[in-house]
């Protein structure tokens, strides 16, 4: 164990008091409830302990799970992928070890080659995800399907609005875009930008639908999700008197609601062609690239 101005490095040996044993073991439940959709975000994590477990709704109580995670993994009591961390981006070298390496690459993406199922959809689908936190469990709620999930984190970004709007007009086929965000004056706020910038980038030429799939209010009844009265320094609030964030939401049911909005707009037929389609392309591939290696 290494220590660097206060903070662990490494590994590390924990012993974690008897109380906050138990608030472990809790996270312990939450992730093994929720195995299929590792990584959770530990703002996930919280909301769980909060709705199940009672644990104190406060940005102090939030932080100590915080501590208690880092911990944690280093601690080996958590493992390191059940956690999705942001802000890190990644760049390899490209190249092979030789040309039985690449050889071998080419057969195992064979076996792995699956048909784009939104290609021939008459209606194509995009998801906005407000935290990028959650963007790989809506990629398994829906990847069978093919669709494209992004972050819209940066409301303000005109190049990100101006690219999603040409990758829409380059396509030429009526989209719909599903958002997913918080319910709170800046969520709100985030939606309404894009959705306005989008649109008027695309022009009325072309089919646009934009779809807030949660969070909603109705949402936050029906899940009792918890809320807090919004931020006193947040001047957009518009009258909202509470918010919630969409990470409250149980990860298998925010799985349930983005699949559920999904296949209102997936022709069934033409899904089940591709993949009829796609078995037999696999096959062929297979049958051909294996003679090399």
């Amino acid at each position: 164990m290494i220590y660097k101005n206060g903070r662990p490095k490494g590994f590390v040996n924990w012993k974690p008091q008897k109380a906050t044993q138990q608030i472990l073991l809790q996270v312990q439940e939450v992730l093994a409830q929720y195995r299929e959709h590792w990584p959770l975000t530990i703002r996930q994590i919280f909301y769980r302990l909060v709705g199940v477990y009672e644990y104190d709704k406060t940005e102090l109580a939030y932080d100590r799970i915080l501590d208690y995670m880092g911990r944690a993994r280093r601690s080996r009591m958590i493992p390191m992928e059940a956690i999705r961390d942001d802000g890190t981006t990644r760049t390899d070298g490209e190249g092979w070890q030789d040309t039985a390496h690449f050889l071998r690459f080419i057969v195992q993406e064979a076996k792995r080659y699956t048909r784009n199922k939104q290609e021939r959809q008459a209606t194509r689908i995009l998801i906005l995800v407000e935290a990028a936190g959650m963007l790989p469990q809506i990629v398994k709620a829906v990847g069978l399907y093919g669709i494209p999930v992004l972050s819209s984190s940066g409301f303000d970004s005109i190049t990100m609005k101006y690219e999603l709007a040409k990758d829409i007009i380059d396509d030429g086929r009526p989209t719909v875009v599903f958002h997913i965000g918080d319910l709170d004056p800046s969520g709100v706020c985030i939606f309404d930008s894009v959705q306005a910038d989008v649109e008027a980038f695309v022009g009325n030429d072309q089919a646009l639908l934009f779809k807030r799939i949660a969070l909603t209010p109705d949402q936050v009844i029906l899940h009792n999700l918890p809320t807090v009265p919004p931020k006193a320094t947040d001047k957009r609030g518009g009258g909202m008197s509470e918010t919630c964030q969409a990470e409250a939401l149980p990860p298998d049911t925010l799985a349930s609601i983005v699949r559920a909005a999904v296949e209102e707009y997936i022709d069934q037929a033409q899904y089940d062609d591709d993949v009829a389609a796609e078995y037999e392309e696999r096959r062929d591939l297979i049958d051909r690239v294996s003679g090399l290696i």
